[in-house]
């Protein structure tokens, strides 16, 4: 750890499996040089910076249906997915849930909560066994108040969410469920936010289902529709894309009327 810089206590890391056992916490242990060559913002970082990052990085194996954040918890770290897949959502006040993202590996997540240190306003769960990365929100500060390199980042990392909310805006009011499939496979194919996918995403039909919140067999159509028109290939345990901006142009499914 870079010298005058004061260790912080290392919080808590959540949650409790809503299948018993025990919590992700108790799960978590401290990252193998392996995983921390997958963080890609590291490698953003000066030797100093890097080797304090290093120090106080957990990592947790997720089980699913684990909650790595809940609504309305303060954050205690800046999470990533160092392998497997999240997905983030929020609960309406008719017991239905919103799905607003796929988090695969790779991905890092939540840094305007963690910039505010305001209580989540959604939840991120596991949708099958992951491995989860943490950084102690109060080392994310001191890395924004004195890296360079670590605020480009983030900075990178706000302004593609942003890109990516709109993008999800304008395919919404098509209307048209391929074109929901399609947003949502070329949000998890963002090669900024998701580095560690690249151009073959491992899912499974039924995780897509429940990220995009059609059937299983809906999302099967409409996957056979992408292929069809060359714009992926569904390989065995997973989806290879062939066209990357013909997935992200909503205009690409707005001649499919089946719903």
């Amino acid at each position: 750890m870079q010298s005058g810089a004061a260790a912080v206590p290392i919080p808590a890391f959540p949650h409790r499996s809503p299948h018993g056992g025990s919590t992700l916490r108790e799960r978590s242990r401290p990252a193998t040089p392996l995983e921390l060559g997958s963080v890609p913002w590291l490698r953003a970082l000066a030797p100093a910076e890097r080797e304090r990052a290093e120090a106080v990085i957990v990592v947790g194996d997720a089980e699913p249906g684990d909650l790595v954040c809940r609504v309305g918890r303060p954050p205690t770290y800046w999470f990533g997915v160092i392998e497997g897949l999240l997905k983030m959502s929020k609960d309406r006040a008719d017991g239905s849930s919103m799905t607003y993202s796929g988090l695969p590996s790779g991905g890092w997540f939540g840094e305007g909560t963690a910039m505010k240190r305001e209580p989540y306003r959604y939840d991120i769960q596991a949708l099958r066994k992951s491995v989860v990365a943490g950084l102690p929100i109060d080392d994310f500060h001191w890395l924004l108040d004195h890296s360079i390199g670590f605020n480009r980042f983030v900075m990178n990392q706000l302004n593609e969410r942003l890109a990516q909310f709109i993008a999800a805006r304008e395919a919404d009011r098509l209307n048209n469920p391929d074109a929901r499939v399609a947003r949502n496979l070329a949000q998890l194919f963002n090669p900024v936010l998701f580095p560690g996918v690249g151009q073959l995403l491992r899912i499974t039909q039924q995780e897509l289902a429940y990220l995009v919140g059609l059937s299983r067999q809906r999302v099967n159509e409409a996957l056979r529709t992408l292929q069809a028109r060359g714009v992926i290939v569904v390989e065995y345990g997973g989806v290879r894309v062939l066209d990357l901006d013909a997935l992200r142009d909503p205009a690409t499914m707005a001649g499919s009327a089946k719903g």
